[in-house]
């Protein structure tokens, strides 16, 4: 359970800087939490965490360019 229950958690690069096991673990515990309910919205660079993800939009120069 997180403080004060959120139903949406906002992460800004939630894995950078981490090492190379963490991000994956830092995944599963957005993917549980998501299936607890509760909306998730990351922010990432990291192509392969996208990618993991039920949707993803990018943007490039300020412009979605996928969606």
């Amino acid at each position: 359970m997180l403080a004060a229950d959120p139903q949406l958690i906002v992460g800004d690069e939630p894995t950078g800087n981490l090492d190379t096991v963490t991000p994956a673990e830092m995944f599963d515990l957005l993917k549980h939490l998501n299936g607890e309910g509760k909306k998730v919205l990351y922010v990432t660079h990291d192509r392969d965490l996208a990618s993991r993800a039920n949707r993803v939009v990018s943007i490039r120069d300020g412009l979605v360019v996928a969606a």
